[in-house]
C-alpha cells in the first residue's frame, strides 16, 4: 500500500473518529440501532455518547417476550438457558417482566436429558437469583410455574401460538416504561391481605384501574376458597378487566411473610388512559374448534388496536387437546386466526378467573349474567392494549 493511500486511510479514520465525538445526531442514529443492554455499555464512553443513549432510552418502547421449549440439553430449564443470550437483543429497559414456566420441570421432577438421574430442582434459590439477574435491578419479576404453557416464539408477533399442556416450555414478557401506561405488580398472603394494601397496590379506589391479572398459588389449602373470595370480591365490583388462574407456584418475588407452601396470589395490576382490554368466557359447552373461533371472535366488537397489544390465554388443565377429540393446539391456533399479528402467552391451571368483559376509553361492557369470576374446565381469553 502507498503512501497516498496510507494517508487517505489515515485521514478518513480521523474524519469518522471526529463525527463519532462531536456529531450527537449521528451518534444517536446509530444508536438506535443498538440492543439495549449493549447501549447501557456503550453509555460510559463519552458524555457525548450517554447523553445520546438516554434520549434513544426516552424514546416509546414495546413489550417484547423470550420463549423457549424442550428439551433441554443442560442443567437449567429451557427458558433460563436462553434468557440471558436472548435479552442482548432486545431494544426495550424492562420495567416489569412477567415470567411462566411449567411446572414439572422446574420443580426438578424431570428427568435428565443427558444422563438417567434426576436433575437437581431447578426451583432453587440459586435458579431464581440467576433469572432474576438476567434483568435490570429495579425490575420487578412475577415468576409463576404451572402445568401448562401457552406462548408465542421469539421473532415476529405474527409467529403461530403454541399449546404445551406436556413437556418444557416457558416464557418471559417484558413491558418497559410507557407513557399512559402504569403497571404495578401485587403479591398477598393471608398476613398480608389488607384493605390498605389493596389500594396501595392500585386493586381498589383506582378510577384509573383498568385491568388486573392475578395469578393465585396454593389455593386447595384449607382457608384458600376464603382467601381467594377475599380479594376477588372487591375486584368484582370494579369496572376493571380482572383475567388469571389458580397456578402451581410462585418462585418471583420471595414471600418475606409466609413459610413455603402457604397460598398467595400474585399479580400484576394496569393503570392508565392508554390501557384497554377485552375478554371472553369459552365455557363447557365450547367443544369444537368452529364453536371457538366464533367466541374469540366476540374479541372483535372491543376495537382495540393491534399495536402494541398482547393476548393471554387462561385455560383449566383439562381442556386442550384431550377437549377437542385429540386435536392440538385448537384454541390457540382459533386465536391466531382471528388476531394474526397479536402474539399470545398464557397458561393450562387448576381454575380459571374472568368473565366476558370489554374495558375501553370511560366505558365498561360486562356479561351481566356472569356474576362469577372463578371457573373450571373453561378458557379465559383476553387482550390487553397498552396505547
Amino acid at each position: 500500500m502507498g503512501e497516498n493511500e496510507d494517508f487517505d486511510l489515515s485521514l478518513q479514520d480521523s474524519k469518522a473518529a471526529y463525527v463519532l465525538s462531536n456529531v450527537a445526531e449521528v451518534v444517536e442514529r446509530i444508536l438506535t440501532f443498538v440492543p439495549t443492554k449493549s447501549l447501557l455499555r456503550i453509555a460510559s464512553v463519552c458524555r457525548l455518547w450517554r447523553n445520546c443513549a438516554r434520549r434513544v432510552l426516552r424514546t416509546p418502547q414495546h413489550l417484547t417476550w423470550v420463549s423457549a421449549c424442550g428439551p433441554s440439553d443442560t442443567e437449567a430449564h429451557a427458558l433460563c438457558s436462553v434468557l440471558a443470550e436472548e435479552t442482548e437483543k432486545v431494544f426495550l429497559l424492562p420495567q416489569t417482566v412477567l415470567t411462566m414456566v411449567d411446572c414439572e420441570s422446574f420443580n426438578g421432577q424431570a428427568y435428565s436429558y443427558r444422563q438417567n438421574k434426576a436433575k437437581k430442582s431447578r426451583h432453587s434459590l440459586d435458579t431464581v437469583e440467576e433469572l432474576n439477574l438476567v434483568f435490570p435491578k429495579g425490575c420487578a419479576n412475577i415468576g409463576i410455574a404451572t402445568p401448562g404453557i401457552v406462548l408465542t416464539p421469539s421473532g415476529l408477533c405474527s409467529s403461530p401460538p403454541q399449546e404445551y399442556q406436556d413437556g418444557e416450555a416457558g416464557f418471559a414478557v417484558m413491558f418497559p416504561s410507557m407513557e399512559g401506561v402504569h403497571i404495578k405488580p401485587f403479591h398477598f398472603c393471608k398476613e398480608t391481605i389488607l384493605p390498605t394494601a389493596l389500594q396501595e397496590a392500585g386493586l381498589v379506589d383506582n378510577p384509573e384501574l383498568r385491568v388486573v391479572l392475578m395469578f393465585v398459588y396454593e389455593a386447595y389449602k384449607a382457608g384458600g376458597v376464603r382467601f381467594l373470595s377475599q380479594i376477588l370480591e372487591p375486584l368484582a365490583k370494579s369496572k376493571a378487566l380482572i383475567a388469571g388462574g389458580l397456578v402451581d407456584s410462585v418462585f418471583s418475588p420471595a414471600r418475606p411473610c409466609c413459610s413455603q407452601g402457604a397460598y398467595g396470589v400474585v399479580g400484576l395490576a394496569l393503570s392508565g388512559p392508554k390501557v384497554q382490554g377485552a375478554s371472553v368466557l369459552l365455557d363447557q359447552d365450547i367443544t369444537s374448534p368452529k364453536a371457538a373461533e366464533a367466541t374469540i371472535r366476540r374479541l372483535k366488537a372491543a376495537k382495540i388496536p393491534e399495536k402494541n397489544t398482547i393476548g393471554f390465554m387462561f385455560a383449566c388443565v383439562g381442556r386442550g387437546q384431550n377437549y377437542y377429540n385429540n386435536q392440538a393446539n385448537v384454541e390457540a391456533d382459533a386465536f391466531h386466526k382471528v388476531f394474526p399479528s397479536t402474539p399470545l402467552f398464557g397458561l393450562f391451571g387448576n381454575g380459571e378467573i374472568g368473565c366476558d368483559r370489554i374495558v375501553k376509553d370511560d366505558y365498561t361492557l360486562c356479561d351481566s349474567d356472569s356474576d362469577s369470576l372463578q371457573h373450571e374446565y373453561t378458557t379465559v381469553m383476553t387482550l390487553v392494549h397498552l396505547g
